[in-house]
C-alpha cells in the first residue's frame, strides 16, 4: 500500500490540463474502514496538501459526527477523490475531476482496502461512476433513497458551502440522513 500511495503521489497523467503542478492528495490504509469518495481537491486543499481542509470539509465531519482527529485516522476513514489533484477554475466553480484518477487508481486502491464497511460517495461524479445503472436521474433522488445502497455505498450531496440552497430545499436531509450516517459511522467506528 505504501507503494502504491508513492506512485500516486509522483503521478502527472494529467499535468497538461492542471493549472498548477500536479499534486495528488489522497489517504488511505490497509486497514482502512470507511472509504469516502469525494470529487476533486479545492484550491486551499491544494495549497495545504490535506484533504477535505477547508469549509467543506468542517460540514462533511458535521455531518459525520467525528473530530478531526478520527477523520485524518487513515485506520478509520480513506479519503479517495475521484480526481487525485486540483482541477482549477471554471465559470460556475471549480472544474469537474479529471476522469484519468479513477481508471488509473482506485481500483488498484480498494484493492488492498480489506476491511471496508462502508463507502461514502460524495457528488454525482462518484455516484455516477460508482452506481453505474443503478445511479437515479438526480442526485437528489440518490441521497434521498440511501438505504437502497446500503450496506456497501451511501450516497451524499457535496458539503460545499454553495450547496446551502439545496439543503434548504431538502430539509429531509437533515433530518432523515444525517441522522442515519451518524448512527452507522459511530457502529463501524
Amino acid at each position: 500500500m505504501d507503494k502504491l500511495l508513492q506512485e500516486i503521489r509522483k503521478c502527472v497523467a494529467c499535468e497538461k490540463f492542471l493549472p498548477y503542478e500536479p499534486r495528488p492528495i489522497v489517504q488511505a490504509s490497509t486497514q482502512s474502514r470507511i472509504v469516502i469518495i469525494g470529487q476533486a481537491p479545492g484550491q486551499k486543499v491544494n495549497e495545504s496538501g490535506i484533504p477535505w481542509d477547508d469549509l467543506s470539509g468542517n460540514e462533511l465531519r458535521r455531518w459525520l459526527g467525528v473530530t478531526k482527529e478520527q477523520f485524518y485516522n487513515e485506520q478509520l476513514f480513506a479519503l479517495i477523490p475521484m480526481g487525485f489533484c486540483y482541477p482549477g477554475k471554471g465559470k460556475s466553480g471549480d472544474l469537474p475531476p479529471r476522469s484519468e484518477c479513477a481508471t488509473l487508481w482506485h481500483d488498484r486502491l480498494l484493492k488492498h482496502l480489506k476491511n471496508v464497511k462502508l463507502i461514502i460517495l460524495i457528488g454525482q461524479y462518484s455516484q455516477k461512476y460508482y452506481l453505474g445503472d443503478k445511479f437515479r436521474p438526480t442526485l437528489t433522488e440518490n441521497v434521498k433513497n440511501f438505504n437502497e445502497f446500503l450496506p456497501e455505498f451511501l450516497p451524499l450531496v457535496h458539503p460545499s458551502p454553495r450547496n446551502k440552497i439545496w439543503q434548504k430545499k431538502n430539509p429531509w436531509f437533515e433530518t432523515e440522513v444525517v441522522p442515519e450516517l451518524q448512527t452507522i459511522i459511530r457502529e463501524i467506528k
